[in-house]
């Protein structure tokens, strides 16, 4: 695959009332224009509708459902006009949606939002997971920045503190299950917050900022001990089917993945180059797939490797998003009984433990050890004797066996999840 090849990056801003979006959108632009890409900000089609003389209070059930699946489609085509539009501009692309499909669905009932998607012949892993490539939530000031709360510069909002928690959430629980989700919390100053948001992004994109957006937030993974609650003591999830599998790679130094993600039948494919860490962060360029590249890629498919299966469930509780993933088999034994739970947070540890949800049973923080690392738990090979185990990625100029050497002993998977 190319990586140098012209890129299309869409993005949602998407969030609850006084967090940000217009200034962010407005940095964000900046930052990629000063990078040489060329920019396309796609305007929030609610306020160009609501500005027109619409009141939604005013409508009744049926006509607010009407006004939901016309104002979806309006969204599409100018979605689509500004798509269009990247893919034929010679320039690197980021297309920055001021809101985006799902967000329709926070303002209807799931039976009305079902019935809308079948009435259209739509489907929520299309428009929600292959539709953008990352979910930017940003959360309202009403939530974490109460004395920054205002709705004075909007001419559309009229929200209380409490009412704009409720959207808030309601905005972010609809984008539940993307892939690439971050939210944009207030437990810093606003411009960290803003360059928290910038970051979130280039680091998704592996584009190397240096110190420019340095922050403190990074990619965290926890042990959970099974068995697993019920269901119904979950806030509101997203469930998927998951399988991963590598790829014969000729640079040493990198690792490449395929990943299959489904739900109810429709499917998103992914590929990923993961490279070494640079400034303290570890780069993957990902990009979206069409199933026929998938099944072409698949026939690289590296045989030292086993196919990972995992169903990945995904919630937000306490202001965060989390993705819980449920090993399943056919499985290497160390990997019988694995639940890893994973978010991406800012907050110092005594605060994060406190966002943690109280009804895992969380074992200890693994982030960062190669046991829990999926490279290696998918090797065929047992680690004491593996030639591949990888403890840490290394650049090529740094790397004595190219970051992948023997296991040097370590607790396996299995005698940890079992406590033995």
């Amino acid at each position: 695959m190319d990586l140098k090849e012209k890129r299309v990056y869409k993005i949602v801003l998407t969030g609850g009332p006084c967090g940000g979006k217009t200034t962010g959108q407005a940095r964000l632009s900046t930052f990629f224009e000063n990078l040489g890409w060329k920019v396309f900000r796609v305007p929030e089609t609610a306020t160009v509708l609501l500005s027109g003389g619409i009141k939604f209070s005013d409508l009744t059930e049926e006509e607010a459902f009407k006004f939901q699946e016309n104002l979806l489609k309006t969204m599409i085509q100018i979605e689509n006009t500004f798509f269009e539009l990247a893919e034929t501009c010679p320039r690197n692309c980021l297309i920055i949606c001021d809101r985006g499909a799902m967000d329709a669905s926070a303002f209807i009932s799931k039976e009305k939002w079902e019935k809308l998607l079948a009435a259209n012949n739509w489907n929520s892993v299309e428009l929600r997971d292959n539709r953008y490539n990352q979910i930017i939530h940003m959360v309202t000031a009403a939530n974490g920045a109460e004395d920054f709360y205002t709705t004075e510069d909007h001419a559309c909002r009229s929200e209380g503190v409490e009412l704009a928690k409720e959207l808030d959430y309601n905005a972010a629980s609809a984008w539940i299950g993307h892939p690439y989700f971050d939210v944009i919390d207030n437990s810093t100053e606003f411009e960290k917050k803003i360059r928290r948001m910038i970051a979130s992004i280039c680091q998704k994109m592996g584009i190397d900022t240096g110190d420019r957006l340095l922050t403190n937030a990074r990619k965290r993974k926890f042990l959970v001990k099974g068995p697993l609650p019920d269901d119904s003591v979950f806030p509101p999830f997203q469930d998927f089917d998951v399988v991963h599998n590598y790829l014969t790679n000729s640079h040493p130094s990198l690792q490449a993945r395929l990943r299959k993600r489904g739900q109810k039948g429709h499917w998103s494919y992914t590929h990923t180059i993961r490279k070494p860490r640079l400034h303290g962060q570890v780069v993957e360029v990902k990009t979206q797939l069409t199933h026929r590249d998938y099944l072409n890629l698949l026939t690289q498919k590296d045989d030292s490797h086993f196919t990972i299966f995992k169903k990945r469930r995904c919630f937000l509780d306490s202001n965060q998003y989390f993705q819980l993933d449920i090993y399943k088999a056919p499985c290497h034994p160390r990997c019988n009984g694995l639940i890893l739970l994973e978010t991406y947070s800012a907050l110092e540890d005594g605060k994060l433990e406190q966002c943690m949800p109280k009804f895992l049973k969380v074992v200890c923080e693994v982030t960062g050890d190669p046991t829990y690392s999926m490279y290696n738990l998918s090797l065929r090979e047992e680690w004491t004797t593996s030639t591949k185990f990888c403890h840490a990625l290394k650049a090529p100029s740094l790397e004595g066996t190219n970051g992948i050497g023997s296991m040097n002993g370590g607790v396996g998977i299995k005698q940890i999840v079992n406590g033995k």
